[in-house]
């Protein structure tokens, strides 16, 4: 228990007092195994006390003033001439404390763990989770503002959304005839080919009504955004772009910070788009009666990265169920007064 290998059992001549108002008396000290024991001059043991609750009260300074830990009015005083028991009962004491549990490092290592846990979740877990919450809960009206918040940030970027009063009925006759409800949006310029909203709003880039001849074309990068929307919830798309705050913004205020859209529109606009797999995307132009084909070459001339889509068209032998008239088809293609 001591720690002291090289002594069996010190002793030495001290001043000891019981309490503040008492007179000090010479006393002679044991230190044993695991107690400090005051003895009088004739025998008589005045006091125990436990190693393990020693304190002393002046550092370095001579004579050495020691005290329990629970008792600071009790003391013991060794002299100078007591530099044996001073430096054994010293070391001991040194032992005995590094030793001693730490509840403050404890509660400082808890408290910084606890503080990385709540770190870590609030940089990836929460964020999601918030995200996750709202989705569910955002009402289809609230989403179809915010789709179209978010389509105005991006017409900034592409110029207006394109009309005529002869294409109106067209384009809403395609939109029809690629999802139930919503709407397909038509506009003039930007690098991208075809995006998806909140709000089941579709957005094509006139490219695909002007360049080509087949109505299929435009219907298929239709459905195919109407399908990307079906698996992944463009309003969780968005709250996950734009972070933490955005979407508490939401929860609490019912709206979307203009900045978290704006940056969001321009990031969905330079993206380059990851279609789904050919057995999602199949089934869906089968159901539609829309052949594959006309889609799998816009998106690509040679057919080889889209070779799926051309060989297991849906409709390659019967043809499409009509997506537009002629007269209808023409109208669209010149919603952009081209």
């Amino acid at each position: 228990m001591t720690a002291l290998t090289q002594f069996t059992r010190l002793e030495a001549t001290g001043l000891w007092r019981p309490d503040a108002e008492s007179q000090r008396r010479e006393v002679i000290v044991s230190l044993g195994d695991a107690t400090l024991t005051m003895t009088s001059i004739r025998g008589d043991v005045l006091a125990h006390w436990s190693l393990g609750a020693v304190m002393r009260a002046n550092g370095s300074q001579i004579p050495a003033i020691y005290h329990p830990d629970t008792a600071p009015e009790e003391t013991l005083e060794l002299g100078a001439g007591e530099q044996e028991m001073i430096g054994g009962l010293d070391r001991l004491l040194k032992v005995i404390d590094r030793r001693r549990p730490r509840p403050g490092k404890l509660r400082f290592l808890l408290s910084g763990s606890m503080i990385a846990i709540v770190g870590a979740l609030s940089v990836f877990w929460l964020p999601d989770a918030l995200a996750r919450y709202a989705t569910n809960v955002v009402p289809t009206v609230k989403r179809a503002e915010i789709g179209t918040r978010l389509l105005e940030h991006i017409t900034h970027l592409t110029g207006q959304a394109c009309s005529t009063p002869d294409a109106r009925e067209p384009l809403r006759r395609l939109s029809e005839r690629v999802q139930p409800s919503g709407s397909v949006v038509i506009l003039p310029s930007g690098s991208f080919t075809s995006v998806h909203l909140p709000g089941r709003i579709i957005v094509l880039n006139s490219r695909v009504l002007e360049d080509y001849e087949d109505p299929d074309v435009a219907a298929g990068f239709a459905l195919v955004e109407a399908v990307r929307a079906d698996a992944s919830d463009p309003l969780g798309d968005l709250l996950y772009d734009a972070g933490l705050i955005a979407s508490l913004r939401l929860l609490t205020t019912g709206a979307l910070p203009d900045s978290a859209l704006a940056d969001y529109a321009e990031d969905i606009m330079t993206e380059t788009p990851s279609y789904p797999a050919p057995e999602t995307l199949l089934p869906a132009f089968a159901k539609a009666e829309l052949r594959s084909t006309p889609f799998a070459y816009a998106v690509d001339v040679t057919g080889e990265r889209t070779l799926p889509l051309i060989e297991a068209d849906p409709r390659r032998d019967e043809g499409s169920r009509t997506v537009l008239s002629d007269a209808d088809w023409v109208r669209l293609q010149g919603i952009c007064g081209g």
